[in-house]
């Protein structure tokens, strides 16, 4: 689990860049439930693994979490969250 929501991260942050391209922020609409089902994977990722192998699902569930946060700023900034 935690090597699929850490490559679901990645995923989520090569699109957050492109998500920054004026016009193409429509996608954010998009890509904060993708991270969101990301974060959730490696909340079971967390959960399920042992102490000393959570590194990769807790890496996860950091990009994911900084993917939300960017695509909610970008949405805000652009007028299409209010």
């Amino acid at each position: 689990m935690g090597l699929i929501s850490l490559l679901w991260g990645v995923v989520a942050m090569l699109w957050m860049v492109f998500a920054l391209i004026p016009l193409v922020g429509i996608t954010n609409w998009l890509l904060i439930p993708f991270a969101a089902i990301g974060c959730l994977i490696a909340a079971v990722g967390i959960a399920l693994t042992s102490h000393g192998k959570r590194g990769r699902a807790k890496a996860g569930l950091v990009l994911n979490g900084i993917v939300i946060v960017v695509a909610i700023v970008r949405l805000n900034l652009g007028g299409g969250l209010i």
